[in-house]
């Protein structure tokens, strides 16, 4: 009834055809009293032309754009100077000979026919017009594809796509649960997935061996430019009987191949990709999610500054126990004074007292640090190569921290990133526990069912900050898009384990009482990960912000300015449910 084609249909070969289309106005232009029409659809766009004599043509001179209107007319063929080759349809338009207004538009908050930035809490009131601009739907569009191509390929290796609730009991994984309270239970309350680690596990001790899940989850947690207050979708994934390889190698192949198919031919990483443990990943890059597209790499330069004659290092080190980290640039290239006196600017944004830093040349060792070496130190920080370093001293988890950091910043400022390709690597073996730097008490560092490595005996023998657990991310140019693990499957493993991060066995039993019961009655090695779904498309659509790639977000804030949510709600309804509010 509505049409015959979409607007992304027509072509050549269907020249002197009868069609009827339907769609938004995306354009209009009037030419000599010829007015043409740029009808836009989900497909496309189609230009639709009415004649001076045209009975409709003062009715769509007076609509407004995004009007939408029916129309029914013949495929002609464009004069070849006339061709548009950017449109699938651009070598014919349709002579109008009937028209139907199914909506003459209003004045528009915000402009659709066009991708230009514009206000973020306009765009976000009006989402439902926000998603008709260009990018915002080819990247809705994208999104829907890759998790099409996810699915697919889990298929083919064999998972079985199986759902987990979304009503269940808090649980303590790091962030803020959203609750949600019992009618029938005063008191008492559900909560919204963080994710659904613990039944994914059921589901391996229940005898299914490879599951998958387009997952969402929920947390409430501060906004960031790659993660979304509220909710957010993962692919979940968990195997029985398998290896940390075991894993990698699933990740590994549906990763890549749904990259290939979307990257637009940008490189990607040959598989199987580069493993870095933890402790090297911060030594040598300053970070556990570090973009392997940088060339740059940190070097601990401690050991030339304890001796050295520059007293502001050497104390530290001695009186301290600082490190020093040293970021150096090979090159030829000369900077002038304004490039370091801006890098000591932007470490002292980082909190720190500035950037030391030495400039070597064909006369020499330059710069404020140069003169308290002497020329072995000199020679080992140089290696004979010709650039400048930066230097940082500070306590050794902060010196390696802040240094990653202007890592980060000299690959943009010097041009050294690689934008035409992903580059993908694990982190493996992290950390089973760490301390709290304001308590001094062990906890866990990750994950708390994983698998420490050295299994009970390592819980028994070693000293808790030196275990490394099966724990794994996976990074794509300094996004990290997983975390996974090899999950501990054994009771006693998982008793021991929450006793050195200071819970005993009642936590356990009240915690995760299905878990562990199902753990008692005999559970095989397993282990998994999640990518996330709203991370891919944003590195697959070189978005910068993860809205710009989730149909409806919630804003910085963690609103929802389009269905103004949070909202309050009715005092019937709280007393239903046995709540009253107390403001702060």
């Amino acid at each position: 009834m509505y049409r015959t084609h979409t607007c992304q249909d027509l072509n050549k070969t269907h020249e002197n055809q009868i069609v009827t289309l339907s769609g938004f106005i995306h354009r209009k232009r009037d030419h000599g009293g010829l007015l043409f029409v740029d009808l836009r659809d989900h497909y496309g766009i189609t230009q639709c032309l009415f004649e001076p004599d045209s009975q409709f043509f003062q009715t769509v001179e007076k609509l407004r754009h995004e009007s939408i209107i029916q129309i029914k007319g013949k495929v002609v063929r464009r004069a070849e100077q006339n061709i548009n080759r950017d449109l699938p349809t651009g070598e014919i338009e349709i002579v109008v000979n009937d028209l139907e207004v199914l909506h003459a538009g209003i004045d528009l908050p915000l402009p659709v026919n066009s991708d230009e930035p514009y206000n973020e809490e306009i765009r976000l009131t009006n989402r439902f017009l926000d998603l008709r601009r260009p990018k915002v739907h080819r990247n809705i569009v994208l999104r829907s594809q890759i998790i099409q191509a996810l699915r697919q390929e889990m298929l083919a290796q064999n998972f079985l796509e199986l759902q987990t609730p979304i009503l269940t009991s808090s649980s303590p994984e790091g962030a803020r649960d959203y609750l949600v309270p019992s009618r029938h239970y005063p008191g008492k309350f559900y909560a919204l997935p963080q994710a659904p680690q613990i039944f994914k596990q059921l589901y391996m001790a229940s005898g299914f061996d490879r599951y998958f899940q387009i997952a969402p989850c929920f947390r409430d947690e501060d906004a960031r430019a790659d993660r979304s207050p509220g909710e957010f979708y993962q692919l979940d994934i968990e195997m029985a009987f398998a290896t940390q390889e075991d894993v990698f190698a699933v990740a590994e192949k549906a990763l890549h191949s749904v990259f290939t198919k979307f990257s637009s031919g940008k490189e990607i990483s040959s598989t199987p990709f580069t493993r870095i443990p933890y402790d090297d990943a911060i030594k040598t890059y300053g970070s556990d999610k570090p973009d392997l597209r940088n060339p740059l790499k940190l070097q601990d330069v401690t050991n030339i500054f304890k001796d050295s004659g520059f007293s502001i290092f050497a104390d530290a080190i001695k009186n301290k126990g600082a490190s020093v980290v040293a970021i150096p640039v090979a090159t030829d290239e000369e900077k002038p004074r304004k490039f370091f006196d801006q890098m000591n600017d932007f470490g002292r944004e980082l909190g720190l007292a500035g950037l030391g830093y030495m400039i070597f040349g064909d006369e020499g060792a330059k710069g404020p640090i140069a003169k308290f070496l002497n020329e072995q130190q000199l020679g080992q920080l140089s290696n004979d190569k010709k650039g400048y370093t930066f230097f940082i001293c500070e306590q050794p988890q902060k010196a390696f921290k802040y240094a990653g950091m202007v890592r980060n910043k000299l690959g943009h400022e010097l041009d050294l990133i690689n934008n035409n390709t992903f580059e993908f690597c694990w982190i493996t073996d992290y950390p089973m526990f760490e301390t709290n730097e304001d308590t001094g008490q062990i906890e866990f560092s990750h994950n708390p069912f994983s698998m420490p490595q050295g299994e009970m005996d390592a819980l028994l023998t070693k000293d808790p900050l030196e275990i490394k657990a099966y724990q794994y991310d996976i990074v794509c140019n300094g996004i990290e898009l997983c975390s996974g693990a090899i999950r501990n499957h054994k009771p006693e493993i998982m008793y021991k384990a929450f006793e050195i991060a200071g819970l005993d066995k009642s936590v356990v039993d009240n915690k995760f009482p299905a878990l562990i019961n199902a753990f008692k009655y005999g559970a095989p090695p397993h282990g998994g990960l999640a990518p996330g779904i709203d991370r891919m498309v944003m590195l697959l659509t070189n978005e910068h912000t993860i809205r710009e790639v989730i149909a409806f977000p919630l804003n910085q804030n963690a609103q929802d300015l389009m269905m103004n949510a949070p909202c309050e709600v009715e005092i019937k309804r709280l007393k239903e449910l046995h709540l009253t509010i107390k403001k702060p």
